[in-house]
């Protein structure tokens, strides 16, 4: 490691104004970032901690019925609060990581953060849920940029995740078991209006909307409604876990499976 200053705001404004010290950088759970700095591929002279900031934090159900999740809110709150709620998004929180991991991780950093192998930006994504930041809202169609990729803005900070319930929902984690992330990961929602497949894991692009499945499982909401559809693995990750053609294959077998127990 090396030298740097800590920061701890305890309002969304305070952390602003930190944020707009040179070379000063936001920190959440610190689950990636530490590792990073450790690592030396970042060097923020000033880091910004995000876990003191109590209007961040927390879960509940808004005036619109949306699920409201303060940005700085753990992965094991989210696990525990939201169940009642949305049981599908209670479960993938329950799941990332280790118990070391969900109770210092954050979806606010999750998000901003983007892994292509994450699991909240497909919950994001398959909701069709808003991120508010500071300074404006953001849907999730919008928000993921490619792999580590977002719309954030210098300086932005995640307050808020907004999440549509949905009528059935599910998440299918095929485990890469050393990271505990995702080598491929299927979130599928069924609102009123239509379905939602987002993947995780598997693209060159990070997360990414299956539009086709989407489709096919709008008219018939069963395992069987994508069985004859196939993703090319010409633009998925290849590398020692797994080759493209071999992530484009898991991606239907982890959509059918989100299917079956959704249904």
């Amino acid at each position: 490691m090396y030298n740097f200053d800590v920061e701890t705001p305890g309002t969304v404004a305070d952390a602003v104004a930190a944020l707009g010290r040179d070379e000063a950088q936001a920190l959440g759970g610190g689950q990636t970032l530490i590792p990073t700095l450790k690592q030396r591929l970042a060097s923020p002279s000033v880091l910004v901690s995000l876990t003191g900031v109590a209007e961040m934090k927390g879960v509940c159900v808004g005036d619109d019925g949306q699920l409201c999740i303060g940005g700085a809110t753990t992965h094991a709150t989210v696990a525990s609060e939201a169940r009642a709620h949305y049981a599908g998004l209670a479960e993938l929180a329950s799941h990332i990581g280790d118990p070391a991991v969900r109770n210092r991780g954050t979806i606010g950093g999750s998000l901003a953060n983007n892994d292509p192998s994450a699991c909240y930006p497909a919950a994001a994504l398959g909701s069709g849920a808003t991120i508010v930041t500071n300074a404006r809202s953001i849907a999730a169609d919008d928000y993921f940029e490619g792999m580590f990729s977002t719309a954030l803005d210098e300086g932005e900070i995640i307050t808020e995740v907004r999440f549509p319930i949905p009528q059935a929902a599910n998440y299918q984690k095929f485990l890469q078991p050393a990271s505990r992330f995702a080598l491929v990961g299927v979130f599928v929602a069924k609102y009123a209006e239509g379905v939602r497949v987002a993947v995780t894991g598997a693209s060159n692009d990070g997360v990414f909307r299956w539009t086709e499945a989407e489709t096919a499982l709008a008219s018939n909401f069963s395992a069987d409604a994508v069985s004859g559809l196939a993703l090319s693995g010409d633009d998925m990750i290849s590398d020692l876990h797994g080759t493209g053609d071999y992530r484009a294959h898991l991606v239907g077998v982890m959509t059918k499976r989100a299917v079956a127990a959704a249904a």
